[in-house]
């Protein structure tokens, strides 16, 4: 079963109830009713369609939930797609992965060399020899973090890149060729 058909079987108020219901505790379908608040009714149509999905068992009249399929469902469906490096070396991909989600920086590494490896990373953004006015800069820089003015001191502290007259140029860092 996958997480999907899990969803649209627990979509239903009176379902998600039933089958808390009984993940709780409850043994019979009067237990439900009285732990739910739901009329009789209701609940065996839930427990119809939860029996017949699998979601909940009956056996000699006791009801028990399977709570292992939503792991089952998760596992079953992981997808192993190849993960995107952002950088051939292995540790600076691994110090990369540590500060980088979604495409943004999740926080500035205190440690210098950390730091470096993920100001490197974004002096990259940046194309050497082409000045940009600061504005340009903090542009770049705020849709990789909130306080793009540490970035942009960070990269020139680290001369990763060069100021004048707020003018800002590429210095450092590795180059693709």
């Amino acid at each position: 079963m996958n997480p999907e058909i899990i969803c649209r079987l627990l979509a239903e108020p009176e379902r998600v109830k039933t089958y808390a219901a009984v993940a709780l505790g409850a043994t019979s379908p009067s237990a439900v009713a009285q732990a739910t608040g739901l009329v009789a009714r209701d609940v065996v149509r839930a427990l119809g369609v939860l029996t017949d999905r699998g979601l909940v068992t009956e056996q000699d009249g006791v009801l028990t939930a399977d709570l292992s399929v939503f792991k089952t469902a998760v596992r079953d469906n992981l997808t192993t797609e190849p993960v995107e490096r952002l950088d051939p070396d292995d540790n600076r991909d691994a110090v990369l992965r540590a500060f980088v989600a979604d495409g943004r920086l999740v926080s500035i590494p205190a440690a210098r060399g950390k730091r470096r490896i993920v100001l490197e990373h974004l002096a990259a953004c940046f194309e050497p020899g082409v000045r940009y006015p600061e504005r340009a800069v903090d542009a770049v820089l705020r849709a990789w973090y909130h306080d793009y003015a540490s970035l942009r001191r960070y990269l020139v502290d680290e001369e990763l890149m060069s100021r004048e007259h707020g003018i800002y140029w590429r210095t450092g860092g590795p180059v693709d060729i």
